[in-house]
């Protein structure tokens, strides 16, 4: 690599973290995998026998993706980021990489890592071992990808699930950092928890333990469910180690997501499912963008509180 190009690189890194710290807009979550594709599918009006196995699964999913990337609302000027399944990382857009495609439109690319949840235990799901996650982090690199996301569900407000939770995603968010890359961190509580307003505020306190054991120059992304407190997060949001603070909308209908937060101080989103709500396979293309539009439009207004 030549010097210059390793400069480029150094640039356009500052500038995607510029982007993430202070942007005004919201991450796209374009990570649907495995478990949740077929779901996503059927949102879109492709059912599950359109498909014969995973292989054209996958090419119906990368063709609602580039639809949704492409269109003429997904821009950097209200999407801040794009959190992408690892099969989309190595795809292309019009013959340009996705990660690069994105960040074209001013979109900071990131990349989900984890490889799904283990079985439920002590009221939590923590996440599986994840198989040559090193050769991924620099892949990831090596295409432009800024930073990456993994899941882990909190059901029961059980203090030592939620510890081992919260220990597990920070320990590999430090395997992440050390790769130059930024981690976002997702222990979401189940918006259907029996005690979710209990295992919030338990999530809290995890999560600044183990924020205030971060080295001095050590920054994450939190990814966490809407709060039934909305002031509840209120004090992470200044913490040396939190570089923003991401809201899932966890189920909730995009209007619910919204309302909440909207009423969430410093809170932006990242929405999957209510993102993608109301788009058809069957519509036309502009009746696709304005759909679109009307989504990105409400989901911004919400993050950005106007």
């Amino acid at each position: 690599m030549k010097t210059n190009d390793i400069n480029d690189g150094t640039t356009m890194r500052e500038e995607m973290r510029e982007r993430i710290i202070g942007g005004a807009g919201f991450f796209a979550a374009l990570d649907q995998s495995g478990g949740s594709t077929p779901k996503a599918l059927a949102q879109y009006g492709i059912a599950a026998d359109a498909f014969a196995n995973e292989t054209q699964m996958f090419a119906l999913m990368h063709e609602m993706r580039v639809r949704i990337m492409t269109a003429p609302s997904f821009t950097g000027e209200r999407v801040v980021g794009a959190i992408l399944f690892e099969r989309t990382m190595h795809r292309e857009v019009d013959g340009v990489p996705v990660p690069s495609f994105l960040w074209r439109r001013g979109v900071v690319p990131f990349l989900k890592v984890d490889e799904g949840l283990q079985p439920e235990k002590d009221g939590v799901s923590l996440m599986k071992e994840m198989s040559g996650l090193g050769p991924r982090l620099a892949e990831a690199a090596r295409l432009g990808v800024f930073g990456t996301k993994m899941r882990s569900t909190i059901r029961q407000a059980s203090r030592n699930g939620i510890a081992a939770a919260v220990d597990q995603q920070f320990e590999i968010a430090a395997r992440i950092s050390r790769h130059g890359l930024m981690p976002i961190v997702e222990p979401e509580v189940l918006i259907d928890s029996p005690d979710k307003e209990a295992a919030e505020r338990m999530l809290r306190a995890e999560l600044r333990r183990r924020l205030d054991d971060l080295p001095g120059d050590e920054q994450v992304i939190l990814k966490l469910t809407l709060p039934t407190d909305p002031g509840l997060y209120v004090d992470l949001l200044e913490h040396r180690g939190v570089a923003r603070l991401l809201a899932l909308s966890g189920g909730y209908s995009r209007d619910e997501a919204c309302r909440r937060l909207a009423a969430t101080p410093g809170m932006i989103a990242s929405f999957s499912r209510a993102l993608t709500e109301g788009l058809k396979v069957t519509m036309s293309d502009p009746e696709f963008d304005a759909a679109l539009e009307r989504s990105i439009a409400a989901i911004h207004k919400a993050s950005v509180k106007t």
